[in-house]
Order: structure tokens, then C-alpha cells, then sequence
């Protein structure tokens, strides 16, 4: 019968892939891509515990100065990242998840190290397809986005707002001419650049979209810091790299302080 094995749970009531259960998740929730950037964040948590670990998903449940929140690795990609937000829905159903990640930029201006808030997406991945209309436009919740602004702003990292457009895949869905593999669509970071979209990723649009369609009571929206520039052909430097995701850790943290001051 239909319905019967939807949410496959164990005796416990854990979800099958991100291993955790009602009460592990936080009303807050700041989600990356890679399951050790999640340690990471999870370092700057007061009292971090490891909630669950299974296949590419870890998550890490804290607090950041008193603000309760979750930190969630969930692999890369928007159908690994749309199991994660299902499950941990149904664990906490009032959550507010906030992407935090990497990027290629795709406006001259923007520099690595420098950071992006998404305020909509271009939804160019079929998974969201499953649960919204291809038309549907998505947008950050507002409160978030402001949370983020604000974040970024006291902080004093340089920051930009506008569209995200977020892949299928990192290659050719993203433009890139391999050698061995065919690229369908070698004009399309010019294109999309024309377009006003500032970055690409690849899990951005199933936060804000699973958030937007959803009958629960979630608000979504992210920050990315890019570590290229698709135009200039630049790449930061390795030695760089820890110090421009920590930004965007640090950001998506104080937006979380942020919102949760705003609740009280």
C-alpha cells in the first residue's frame, strides 16, 4: 500500500539518511555541502554534540551565544541536499535553514573572498521540479535576508545581493570546456552574467524552494563566498581558502544570533 514505508524511520523514530530523531535539530540550521566543513562549524558551537552520522550526512546540535543551532553536512548537490531538508522537517518542523557554502562568481566585480547573499534563484536543477512548478519564482524569506545583511554588514566583510543560480552539475552544467567530456551549453556563464545572476552553487535553490512550498512553518535563505570568478578565469589562493569560508561560517552564525534576539 502507498504511504505505508514514505518515511522510513528505525525503532527509535531516527530518519533513515540523516540519522536523527524528534528533539536533535535545532530551530536554527546552518547547512553546507561538505560533511567536514560541518565539524568545523560545529567548533565555534557551545557544547556541539554530534546528533547523526550516516553516509554523506553529519549533523552537529549547539549553541552560538545562547542561540540554539543545528549544523548540518549534506553532501553535495540538490537531491542530497532535498533528503536532508524532508527529514529534518520532520524533526523540526518551525526551522530556519541558512546554506552556507562556496561559489563561482559570475559579475567582474565580485572577487574571491568576497561574500554573497542570495535574495532568489535560478533554479537550473530538476530536483526542486518535484516539488514546485519550474516557473515558480523563489525567494529568500525576508527576514533571513535582512539577517544575513545585517551579518555580513557588522561584521565588515564585502558582500553583494542578487540572484543564485544553482546547478545540476559542476562541470559542464556549469559551463566548464573539459577535455573528454562534451559542454552543451559553453555560452552560459556569459549568458547568465548578461542575466544579472552573481554565482554559481549547487544547493542553494532546494533550501529556499523546499522552504517556500512546504506546509510547514520553514524560512530559508544562504550566503556563499566565492573562491572564483568565472569571467576573470580566477581562482583563490589554497592558503586563502580556510580564511574565506570562515567568513561565511562567522556570517551565517551572526545572522543566526540575529534572528534568534529578533524572536525573543
Amino acid at each position: 500500500m502507498v504511504g505505508v514505508c514514505d518515511l522510513p524511520t528505525d525503532g527509535e523514530g531516527r530518519l533513515y539518511h540523516i540519522a536523527c530523531g524528534p528533539g536533535d535539530i535545532a530551530p536554527y540550521v546552518l547547512a553546507c555541502a561538505n560533511p567536514g566543513r560541518a565539524g568545523v562549524v560545529a567548533q565555534f558551537l557551545e557544547a556541539p554534540q554530534l546528533k547523526g552520522i550516516h553516509r554523506e550526512y553529519v549533523v552537529y546540535t549547539g549553541t552560538y551565544r545562547g542561540s540554539p543551532v543545528s549544523v548540518v553536512g549534506t553532501g553535495i548537490g540538490a537531491p542530497a541536499a532535498a533528503i536532508a531538508v524532508v527529514e529534518m522537517a520532520q524533526c523540526q518542523p518551525n526551522a530556519t535553514f541558512i546554506r552556507i557554502g562556496t561559489c563561482g562568481a559570475l559579475q567582474p566585480e565580485i572577487e574571491s573572498g568576497h561574500l554573497i547573499i542570495t535574495d532568489k534563484v535560478i533554479r537550473d536543477e530538476n530536483t526542486t521540479n518535484c516539488y514546485a512548478d519550474p516557473d515558480l519564482e523563489i525567494r529568500s524569506d525576508p527576514s533571513v535576508l535582512s539577517a544575513l545583511e545585517q551579518a555580513a554588514h557588522e561584521l565588515g566583510f564585502t558582500y553583494h545581493v542578487g540572484p543564485t543560480c544553482t546547478t545540476a552539475d559542476f562541470y559542464a552544467g556549469q559551463g566548464r570546456l573539459i577535455e573528454g567530456f562534451p559542454t552543451r551549453d559553453p555560452g552560459k556563464v556569459e549568458r547568465l552574467s548578461r542575466q544579472g545572476a552573481l554565482n554559481f552553487e549547487m544547493e542553494m535553490s532546494v533550501f529556499l524552494t523546499l522552504a517556500a512550498v512546504s506546509s510547514y512553518s520553514l524560512r530559508a535563505g544562504g550566503v556563499t563566498v566565492a573562491l572564483c570568478n568565472r569571467l576573470e578565469g580566477t581562482w583563490a589562493s589554497p592558503e586563502d581558502i580556510p580564511m574565506y569560508e570562515e567568513r561565511c561560517i562567522l556570517t551565517g552564525l551572526k545572522a543566526v544570533e540575529i534572528l534568534y534576539g529578533r524572536s525573543r
